[in-house]
């Protein structure tokens, strides 16, 4: 048996006001009507420069057993098991510690759209808060081996357009993890809620939806 993992992050963007006025004016730059100042500020998030990482999911696609390491708000919320995945909370600074102790011990990486979001996203912000990776989340990209991105493989490294993870879990019968009415959008403003455990658990349906989806593309399209 392989040994791989399924990785999955949630992020929230910062305060737009935290930011120095140089760094505002930069970032509106191109926003000419309130709609677009508006979009920019709900899209801080999407950066590592401008946000920052609240759940890490991790699952073994063949045993079913995983973790996610959150962000607890300074709650020290204590350790606890659900359905065969650890829910360990902690500091960003932590959960990335956790993270990278983690995942050395896994010889493949299975993400969707992990090339363009999640892996340079987990490097970046360890490179912010000055902690070393143990390893390199975004090797050789034609080799799924290594790292295998779900929508590189769905789009055949584009030749084909691209959905996102709700619209290919609907197309394979596959329970979409914003069926429950979150979605990443929403992510920021439960955390201002504390709604820490729920951001934890929605990044493990996304975990499973993923993993559901790396079966059909396992036995269907994989050569």
């Amino acid at each position: 048996m392989e040994n791989r993992v399924i990785i999955d992050i949630e992020t929230i963007g910062i305060d737009f006001e935290q930011l120095d006025k140089k760094s505002q004016e930069y970032l509106l730059k191109f926003a000419e009507s309130e709609e677009e100042k508006e979009e920019v500020k709900q899209r801080l998030s999407l950066y590592p420069f401008t946000g920052e990482v609240v759940a890490i999911g991790m699952l073994n696609p063949d045993t079913n057993n995983g973790a996610v390491y959150y962000q607890d708000g300074g709650k020290k919320i204590a350790d606890f098991e659900d359905e065969g995945v650890l829910f360990r909370s902690g500091t960003e600074m932590e959960i990335l510690s956790y993270f990278w102790e983690s995942i050395r011990n896994y010889n493949q990486i299975i993400t969707f759209n992990g090339r363009g979001f999640d892996a340079p996203y987990l490097h970046l912000r360890s490179a912010v808060l000055k902690i070393k990776p143990s390893r390199n989340l975004m090797p050789y990209r034609y080799d799924y081996k290594v790292h295998c991105d779900l929508l590189d493989q769905f789009t055949f490294y584009g030749a084909f357009r691209k959905f996102n993870l709700d619209f290919y879990a609907k197309s394979f019968g596959i329970k979409s993890p914003k069926e429950e009415g979150i979605d990443g959008s929403a992510v920021t403003d439960l955390f201002k809620k504390g709604k820490y455990k729920e951001i934890a658990y929605y990044c493990v349906r996304d975990l499973r939806a993923t993993q559901e989806l790396w079966k059909y593309w396992d036995e269907y399209l994989r050569f």
